[in-house]
């Protein structure tokens, strides 16, 4: 049984003693049930396991906070640790025996028990005060947009007045012109209410200009995975796996387009009517696509995949429950041994964050040649080449294509080639690639199951335009991949692998596979072994080092839905 100290920030304490798992959040349904808007209606869990009790947060948008840091999961919990769910301060501790929820409560906690339904009621006035509140904030945020609009103008104005040949400008020192020009105007203006807060509108309107308009504090937060701009005053973020709108917008259509414009020119990209349609990536890696009119039918699209900050490992992804210790085992093994690899899955599966921890998995003494559309790929080697594709200039000449990249890559003298995604012709010279002495070469590609991914990769073969036979296909392909990794993004946010696919070869004309491991949804979720053990593993093992063969038929739980984090 747990014993939660609560303390809340209206001075109200309270001692309740509860059986294991414990949901705390604002839904009737909740063993710990606060009403406040910082609470979310499945907030946080807390368990016991055999280290000891473990704390979930389960994608709230205000966060569970672990002595002052935010935390996903935590554990195993000290009775002095001290959690923050919205007003509510609490410890916890397990009692070593169970105890009636109607005991009297020790001294040194103080307070009586009462049921937290009661607790809730007492912060109802609460939770109204800060709502409205809220929402006076909101409707000050837009009595203050005409204002930004206005700055914003008059900025660009006097910049373009004073003759600023703003191209030649290092980013520093044209943030520090316009902060200076743009002190002047709200220093002059005589237009702004006394209340306005004059700092964060100067901040506001300075980050429109220069940088990345309201978008900059989302970049920043590293809870959030996702930011999509629907038009100028519609902005959607995917936080822990969960969409949600956000309140933030831009003062116009205009300041949309000059963030992206922003982005896309340092690297070499353009849009416009005639090119509406770009792909781009921001400094730290983010993948960015924007689209404008006439396409674009609401204004301005933006979205931008934030790319990790912290650069995740195998045990990252087993710590949040993608996959098990078997699997990890079984995955590294495969690079370290050369096995041609594809990982598939659906948008926003972590396909991506899943090829460049395999790639950083690949020995530091090889040279690899990494080919992207966008480069997201971070790895670490010193024998590392970096090919990027180039979309056609305005006069519709410079366009190279992957297949390009993929071609000159063989001139390169590489050991692996790394292909962030195939989507056409290139999987023909991605595969022959595999086949004619790179073995352990990677890629992605998009199909919802391993048999999908071999109908993608057959179509595309075929759209190189090589007038094959399908069974030549089928034998091209059969003898060039070892290895199908599998992914899928569940429908609460979750990312797992859900199978580990072999190629074993082709019969009657069709390519033969069998699983390696597979993802069991039932209950909890299960990664289950299914006691075959590939042939990689059979040869290694004639050779006296493979691994044991209960690798392949263990069956392991996955952790629970809070531990799980973002990770494309």
């Amino acid at each position: 049984m747990l014993e939660l100290d609560l303390h809340f920030d209206d001075g109200a304490n309270r001692l309740v003693r509860l059986d294991p798992p414990v949901l705390v959040g604002r839904g009737s349904h909740c063993n710990v049930r606060i009403r406040h808007w910082r609470v979310g209606r499945e907030h946080a869990r807390l368990s016991v396991v055999a280290m000891g009790i473990m704390i979930d947060d389960l994608g709230s948008l205000a966060g569970t906070l672990v002595n002052g840091q935010r935390i996903a999961q935590h554990g195993p919990l000290e009775p002095s640790d001290e959690i923050l769910v919205g007003p509510c301060l609490m410890r916890v501790r397990l009692l070593d025996h169970p105890v009636a929820a109607a005991a009297t409560p020790p001294p040194e906690m103080g307070g009586a028990v009462h049921p937290i339904a009661a607790v809730g009621r007492q912060l109802d006035e609460v939770a109204k005060d800060d709502a409205e509140q809220d929402k006076r904030g909101d409707q000050a945020a837009l009595e203050m947009l005409p204002h930004r609009q206005r700055l914003h103008a008059a900025l660009l104005d006097a910049l373009d007045l004073r003759r600023r040949d703003v191209a030649r400008m290092s980013d520093a020192m044209l943030r520090s012109e316009a902060q200076r020009l743009l002190e002047e105007l709200v220093r002059d203006d005589t237009r702004l209410p006394r209340h306005a807060d004059r700092r964060a509108l100067l901040r506001q309107v300075l980050d429109e200009a220069v940088g990345l308009g309201p978008l900059s504090p989302l970049l920043e937060d590293p809870t959030i995975s996702e930011i999509m701009v629907n038009r100028h005053d519609e902005i959607y973020i995917e936080s822990r796996g969960r969409l949600m709108r956000h309140r933030a917008v831009f003062s116009s259509e205009q300041a949309v387009l000059g963030v992206i414009e922003r982005i896309v020119a340092p690297i070499g990209r353009r849009i416009d009517e005639s090119a509406p349609m770009v792909d781009a990536r921001l400094p730290d890696g983010s993948r960015v696509n924007a689209v404008v009119a006439p396409i674009a039918l609401k204004g301005a699209c933006l979205t931008i995949r934030k790319f990790p900050r912290h650069e995740l490992t195998m045990e990252d992804l087993q710590r949040i429950g993608s996959l098990d210790g078997a699997m990890t085992q079984f995955l590294t093994l495969c690079v370290r041994e050369k096995v041609n690899l594809v990982v598939a899955g659906g948008t926003g599966s972590g396909k991506t964050t899943l090829l460049n921890i395999l790639s950083n998995a690949i020995p530091a003494d090889e040279r690899i040649v990494t080919i992207e559309d966008a480069a997201e790929l971070r790895l670490h080697h010193a024998h590392l080449v970096g090919l990027e594709a180039r979309p056609a200039n305005q006069e519709g000449r410079g366009r190279i294509e992957i297949r390009d990249l993929v071609r000159n890559a063989l001139r390169m003298r590489p050991d692996r080639i790394v292909v962030g995604e195939c989507r056409g012709a290139e999987a023909f010279d991605m595969l022959a690639a595999m086949n004619t002495g790179h073995e352990g070469s990677m890629t992605t590609l998009h199909a919802n199951s391993p048999r999908d991914a071999l109908a993608r990769l057959e179509t595309m073969i075929l759209m190189a335009g090589m007038d094959l036979p399908l069974a030549a296909v089928r034998e091209h392909i059969a003898s060039s991949i070892h290895i199908i990794v599998q992914q899928a993004r569940l429908a609460d946010g979750r990312r797992v692998i859900t199978s580990i696919t072999e190629i074993t070869g082709m019969e009657s004309g069709c390519i033969q596979t069998q699983e390696i491991f597979r993802f069991d949804r039932s209950g909890p979720g299960y990664f289950q072994g299914c006691a075959l053990a590939p042939r990689l593993v059979e040869r290694l093992r004639e050779e006296g080092r493979g691994p044991q063969a209960c690798l392949f038929d263990r069956r392991s739980a996955r952790p629970a839905p809070g531990a799980a984090e973002r990770s494309a």
